[in-house]
């Protein structure tokens, strides 16, 4: 196994605290009123240096985003590897989500304020988080593609960036739930997980494929901009 050099882990070190200075930021003033170089002083390094490991307050966002997915995916690797069932796969997955963003649930709310405007460069529909959407979205290519469901060719191109669109929504209720250990949200994922997978059985009923063409094609034109 390959052994990070002194100056890589350095640098590893210097970028894991500026993050954790600007989350702590963000909880504390919000995201708005957060700048670079309060971040630079809470972390103790020259604002050149948090200029050289994060450009922009964005890319300090950015950089959030890909640590809980990363974390996230770790975590539900043993579920994919071990269950076939799609009910328990996808339940698993999203229940993780919440689990893995948890320790940052007061600083959510700050981060979503911004990235909720659509003109925001953080935007989850935008071209910076392109990329780490794109590995979401490939995650539930996984949940989807290792289950022993019978899911309809139509179906099974869409449902991995359908279940990106469920896990935006889950986290967005997630963000304003004040239930014990989110409690509430858990009960959404597991009524909503079970609800979904009864819906992909019943496409294969030859009664409702016209119906299934039709809302298709609409969640084809929603979440694929015109050329």
């Amino acid at each position: 196994m390959a052994i990070a050099s002194p100056k890589t882990r350095r640098g590893e070190t210097s970028r894991a605290a500026i993050l954790s200075a600007a989350l702590d930021l963000f909880q504390e003033r919000g995201y708005e009123a957060t700048t670079m170089r309060s971040i630079a002083e809470r972390t103790r390094v020259s604002l050149g240096s948090s200029y050289h490991y994060f450009p922009s307050k964005e890319h300090l966002v950015l950089e959030f985003y890909r640590h809980t997915h990363e974390l996230h995916a770790a975590a539900i690797a043993p579920l994919l590897r071990r269950d076939k069932d799609l009910a328990a796969r996808l339940r698993g997955t999203m229940r993780s989500v919440v689990v893995t963003c948890e320790p940052f649930h007061a600083v959510a709310g700050s981060i979503f304020s911004t990235v909720a405007n659509p003109s925001s460069p953080l935007n989850p529909f935008g071209a910076a988080a392109k990329p780490l959407r794109d590995e979401v979205v490939a995650l539930y290519a996984e949940v989807v593609r290792g289950s022993d469901a019978r899911i309809p060719a139509d179906i099974a191109e869409m449902l991995p960036l359908t279940l990106w669109l469920y896990q935006m929504g889950i986290l967005y209720f997630w963000i304003f739930d004040r239930s014990p250990g989110r409690l509430r949200t858990l009960e959404v994922i597991d009524e909503t997980t079970d609800l979904i997978v009864r819906l992909i059985s019943l496409a294969n009923l030859p009664l409702l494929r016209g119906s299934r063409k039709r809302v298709l094609g609409l969640m084809k034109s929603i979440v694929e901009p015109p050329s």
